[in-house]
């Protein structure tokens, strides 16, 4: 836990430096095509970017401490009130796609190794090895095609229609404040919005954790414990439910905890194409207008989220498998 702390400042540092490194000039292209030299150099003072870069990361770090991640070059907000806004958006487009990849990578893969070199397992191969293959991006815009351009079943994206209310904010997940406020509606809609880019992120970890499983679970059934289980007389079913599929998991809990945060870094393209308005579009637009303490707070805010990713993962093991409590 006390590790958070180094590794989040060393992705200050890190961004920080790249900021300043790249070519260009972010306060003229803020302050816009007409801007005259001396009101280019009135804003880079209203921001302290005519100060030395050592001075300006001291200055960054003090305010971080009591909560203030600066303000935009670009929108003159403060980047803590944009953070607020589009987390729960990114949030619960990784939680959808992660759900759909556990609820199903984790079944099937369990099937594929209770069903060795079968029909079910070789169906996991072919799947797997297209899901992996298939690119984010390039999945994404198949998507729009087939279910929003030829079918027209599902929105081309955005994550509410403009022209409708969406329910009260509470959560700041769509799904969650439509359930809370009882508006099935509203549910049945931010749903569909939602439905093809968790598919489009899904697929990748999906097909990881069900190769996982399959390896784990296959692992687990030559263990003697598991032989003296057929011996005694117990079904496959409570053989493979009871046992082998909780100790199973354990080792594919760490690829769920590795995705999740891969998952929070990798949104970019998928909200880039489905204009989900979360921290991947927001840096984005934050990268081309050259803003970079927008850009330095999605990179705390996607690092601390790993971080605490893999601490519940931690806390898991030690609830799915007693021994990790013991040792």
């Amino acid at each position: 836990m006390f590790l958070t702390i180094p590794v989040l400042l060393g992705l200050t540092v890190l961004v920080f430096a790249i900021g300043r490194l790249l070519p260009g000039d972010p306060v003229a292209l803020a302050a816009g095509p007409n801007a005259t030299p001396a009101e280019i150099a009135a804003y880079a003072r209203e921001f302290g970017l005519d100060r030395p870069v050592w001075v300006q990361y001291t200055s960054y770090l003090t305010g971080l401490l009591g909560g203030n991640f600066g303000v935009s070059i670009f929108t003159r907000r403060p980047v803590i009130e944009d953070l607020i806004a589009y987390t729960p958006a990114t949030l619960e487009l990784v939680f959808a796609a992660m759900a759909l990849a556990i609820l199903i990578g984790i079944p099937a893969g369990l099937a594929a190794a209770v069903y060795r070199d079968r029909w079910p397992d070789y169906l996991s191969r072919v799947a797997a090895l297209g899901a992996i293959s298939m690119p984010r991006f390039f999945l994404g815009l198949l998507l729009q095609l087939a279910f929003a351009m030829w079918l027209g079943w599902l929105p081309l994206g955005g994550r509410f229609p403009l022209t409708d209310d969406p329910p009260r904010l509470v959560t700041g997940f769509l799904t969650v404040d439509a359930l809370i406020a009882q508006d099935l509606s509203a549910f049945w809609t931010a749903c569909r919005h939602l439905a093809m880019p968790a598919i489009a992120m899904s697929l990748s970890p999906l097909a990881t954790i069900m190769r996982m499983m399959r390896a784990s679970t296959l692992e687990v059934m030559q263990q003697d414990y598991v032989m003296t289980e057929r011996a005694l007389g117990l079904s496959q079913r409570l053989i493979v439910t009871k046992y082998v599929a909780r100790n199973a998991i354990s080792a594919t809990l760490t690829v769920i905890g590795l995705y999740f945060g891969w998952l929070l870094g990798g949104t970019v393209l998928v909200e880039t194409i489905f204009d989900w308005p979360g921290l991947g579009l927001y840096a984005t637009k934050a990268v081309v207008t050259q803003d970079f303490m927008p850009v330095i707070g999605v990179t705390l805010v996607i690092g601390t989220l790993f971080v605490c990713a893999n601490l519940l993962v931690d806390v898991l093991y030690g609830v799915i498998n007693p021994k990790v409590r013991t040792e």
